[in-house]
């Protein structure tokens, strides 16, 4: 059985590097062209080829979308485009046309075809007919349950990847069209402004039947799959997949690390207790802002999975990312507000989670303090062990304060 892969997603090269430092196996992310989510920071070929060389040490992989549904006018240049890919050492390309994966194959023949989510693929008959086109992987449709899953894994031709994590569109397989009529911007060639993601008023007939402070959205909740990661890796799906190029680098160590070491412990146990299970969970609940199901991965779901209701959820957990530690002291570029006396938690990718009480903060001019509350300033705070520069410091469990 070979090992599952984990797949993170990235906005930028920051954020490529924090994922593959946390425990990514692979980093999937954009270009400047024929890539959905334009509104990320995205890559051009320099920051691709950096990306590459950087995952290279840690022995992990880079996968390029290039997964726009595109228009006659959106192919010039395709062919340079994805042979300047190969040229950077990418792994993969991830793409929904059928155009794009055949002329990938005929310009770049090295370079992996792994077919999007967008093709809605839901069986084994369909992944049999794109191996023939040369296919060499299918992302599945996430409206599959793990029933489902279980039995078109087994009777494919083709490795399977499998979302676990981050935020579900309501439509199918992505293939929306609220963001063009709401705001001219094509979802499908990049444009998506998250329409579903607002707040609406609901009526019927002729009477509103929201409260002002609960507000309705059209939007699905975020998927989060913890429970179902040890019957995926027994399936031998080939890798899991972390939605989120528009993320934080916090939620991307966060949700990467928490999987990252749930999967490790699975091959090296053969199990996950439901105690264990539960604090892997409570991890993952550290990053989120918004609600979230297991989808469709335990069937269409009695209750709908629609979270009409918006409550916000977020916890401003992340309060500072460490930039240097000298002789018991942290320099951290600060995020969001805390104070002297807060008990705060170390996030690293090379130690256990610690936590600590902040006793000593001291400014660039060198005053004590007792209030953090700029973001991006930059202060020393005593640690009582020592940190890494890309460790982020984040509220303990024992804090309350806001």
């Amino acid at each position: 059985m070979n090992k599952i892969e984990l797949l993170a997603p990235a906005g930028d090269l920051a954020r490529a590097k924090i994922a593959i430092m946390y425990g990514a196996d692979a980093v999937y992310l954009g270009g400047k062209s024929f890539s959905l989510r334009s509104r990320a920071s995205n890559f051009d070929l320099t920051d691709i080829a950096e990306a590459v060389s950087f995952a290279k040490e840690y022995q992990a992989r880079i996968y390029v979308t290039v997964n726009i549904i595109p228009h006659d006018e959106d192919l010039d240049g395709l062919e340079d485009y994805l042979s300047a890919l190969a040229a950077c050492g990418v792994s993969a390309i991830i793409c929904s046309s059928l155009y794009i994966a055949k002329v990938s194959k005929l310009v770049a023949p090295k370079m992996e075809v792994h077919l999007s989510t967008q093709q809605s693929v839901t069986n084994s008959a369909a992944i049999a007919y794109y191996h023939k086109m040369g296919i060499n992987r299918i992302v599945l449709a996430r409206e599959l349950s793990m029933t489902e899953i279980e039995l078109t894994n087994k009777n494919s031709l083709l490795p399977l990847e499998v979302f676990i994590h981050g935020g579900m569109c309501a439509n199918y397989s992505g293939r929306c069209t609220i963001s063009n009529f709401m705001t001219y911007r094509d979802a499908n060639r990049g444009g998506c402004a998250h329409s579903c993601r607002w707040f609406y008023h609901l009526f019927n007939n002729d009477e509103m039947i929201d409260k002002d402070d609960e507000l309705f959205t059209m939007a699905a909740r975020d998927l989060s799959a913890a429970a179902y990661i040890s019957r995926l890796i027994e399936m031998n799906v080939a890798s899991l997949k972390i939605e989120g190029r528009m993320k934080s680098a916090y939620y991307i160590a966060a949700v990467i690390k928490t999987y990252r070491l749930l999967i490790d412990e699975y091959y090296q146990k053969n199990t996950i207790t439901p105690d264990r299970l539960a604090w892997y969970q409570k991890e993952l609940n550290k990053s989120e802002n918004r609600l979230a199901s297991d989808g469709y991965l335990n069937g269409i779901p009695i209750e709908d999975p629609i979270s009409a209701l918006v409550k916000s959820t977020a916890a401003q957990a992340f309060v500072g990312y460490v930039k240097d530690y000298r002789d018991g002291m942290a320099l951290i570029e600060v995020r969001n507000r805390f104070i002297k006396g807060d008990r705060l938690e170390i996030l690293s990718p090379t130690c256990d989670n610690r936590q600590f009480n902040v006793e000593t903060i001291i400014d660039e001019e060198n005053n004590m303090i007792d209030i953090c509350n700029k973001p991006m300033q930059l202060l020393w705070i005593a640690i009582p062990y020592p940190v890494n520069e890309h460790d982020m410091l984040r509220r303990g469990d024992d804090d309350v304060s806001v």
